[in-house]
């Protein structure tokens, strides 16, 4: 048998006589302490490898049921069954046993029968227990294991949803992310009657920026000019998205014109401060961008189409005039 068993009993008496009796049966690993002082000495040092504790219940010191109760309340010895070997078995004394952790007991003077049979059914339990708890190591490693997979999962998850919606080089929304809003918010407007506007913004004169200083710089421009534009809202409910190339579009919800024309114009002021230098523009030594400007309250006669084919007239406008300003087209219901 490979279980230990620890013998506290400060008779040596009655420790050989376990001996015998263990041995006869195949324990083998056998400890003995002759007091409970020892006892936590064994336990302290050798706790990982003992089984079962045999603990003599009248010791001088430490008697058996406070040492059986200090072993029950240490996180790291309480899980090792205690049996008491006792000459008193009065309901008295086997109550306080019992209350201070024991797993069973034997009385005095020992019968090897029953000594055997009541050490091999609480090392069965413990082999059970033990079994047992192991499982649930399993199961909560396995558990917490899961748990951080999932996170992993949804934050990878979260990071693929944001890339899907976002525009690779200057970090505002995509086409996509911004034709799924509009219609959204076209619905959530048509529902609440609140005005909706769009701003279509396109930088002046861009394919000669970038002959002028190259693609790299031309990418470096495209987002300058997107944090320019990201800094004139305030609102989570307004999208600023890549429209296309260097096409950019600002959906304000619960926004009328006089709203949204205050957007435009802070949208030129942001980009004017920054003073990015254009030498072919036609609209100024800087680069500049126009913007068309439009509005509805729409309803159940309107669709989003129309609110964008009239803001790319306002923008074709803004650009026909000179650049470098902003024009306002209201879309009108059929």
């Amino acid at each position: 048998m490979n279980n230990t068993i620890l013998i506290v009993d400060d008779s040596k008496h009655v420790q050989r006589q376990i001996e015998i009796f263990l041995k006869s049966e195949g324990y083998s690993q056998l400890l003995f302490a002759n007091s409970a002082y020892e006892a936590f000495n064994l336990l302290n040092l050798e706790n990982d490898t003992i089984d079962l504790i045999l603990m003599d219940i009248s010791m001088p010191g430490i008697d058996g049921v406070e040492a059986c109760q200090k072993i029950n309340t240490s996180g790291h010895l309480k899980n090792i069954p205690v049996i008491m070997i006792t000459a008193d078995d009065t309901n008295e004394g086997l109550k306080k046993a019992f209350d201070a952790g024991a797993i069973d007991y034997i009385k005095k003077p020992l019968n090897s029968v029953e000594l055997i049979a009541r050490i091999n059914s609480v090392l069965r339990l413990k082999k059970e227990m033990d079994e047992r708890a192991q499982r649930e190591t399993e199961l909560l490693q396995l558990t917490q294991i899961l748990e951080e997979t999932n996170a992993k999962l949804q934050q990878a998850n979260e990071m693929l949803r944001h890339l899907s919606r976002t525009d690779s080089l200057t970090g505002v929304a995509n086409r996509r992310f911004f034709d799924e809003i509009l219609h959204s918010e076209w619905k959530r407007s048509t529902r609440l009657s609140k005005p909706i506007s769009l701003l279509m913004i396109d930088i002046d004169c861009f394919k000669n920026y970038n002959d002028a200083y190259g693609h790299q710089k031309g990418d470096e421009c495209l987002k300058q000019v997107a944090n320019a534009l990201l800094n004139a809202v305030k609102r989570q409910c307004d999208i600023i998205s890549r429209y296309g190339g260097e096409e950019f579009a600002a959906l304000l919800s619960d926004t009328d014109e006089k709203g949204a024309l205050m957007v435009a114009n802070t949208m030129q002021s942001n980009l004017a401060a920054m003073k990015i230098p254009h030498k072919n523009s036609h609209a100024g030594n800087n680069v500049t961008v126009s913007i068309g400007v439009s509005s509805i309250v729409p309803d159940t006669t309107s669709v989003p189409e129309m609110l964008i084919s009239t803001a790319d007239k306002a923008l074709y406008l803004a650009k026909y005039e000179g650049r470098d300003r902003i024009k306002f087209f209201p879309t009108m219901k059929t």
